[in-house]
């Protein structure tokens, strides 16, 4: 398992050839085709998250995306606790051919209290 310096590392590398953005830049989930990719671990899925988001930990995008979401140019907005994980997976669903992802900037930490979020748990 890699450790938390190499992650950051890793997520650093992925934000140079991503796109992230705010929450408030966003379209609700569902709004134009838009999902959100909650790409946390299901325990801290279930622990809360944004209305309507999909489940897919970060681990397990490469070998089921495709089921989930097999339309390549869907919009899909990933994210996860604090945006490490989201940005790296934005990185990789685009190594897969995905040509409409963005990364939450700062995961659920960075959206605050933003009036227009529903968690749910």
């Amino acid at each position: 398992m890699p450790n938390y310096a190499s992650i950051i590392d890793h997520a650093n590398d992925a934000r140079t050839r991503i796109k992230e953005v705010e929450f408030t830049e966003l379209d609700p989930p569902g709004l134009n085709g838009t999902i959100y990719l909650d790409v946390r671990e299901p325990a801290e899925y279930n622990s809360g998250h944004i209305q309507g988001a999909l489940l897919l930990p970060r681990l397990e995008i490469e070998e089921k995306v495709a089921a989930l979401i097999p339309n390549k140019a869907t919009p899909i907005v990933a994210y996860c606790a604090i945006g490490h994980r989201s940005a790296i997976a934005a990185d990789v669903l685009q190594d897969l051919g995905y040509t409409q992802v963005v990364s939450l900037k700062g995961g659920l930490q960075g959206v605050g209290e933003a009036a227009s979020l529903s968690l749910v748990a």
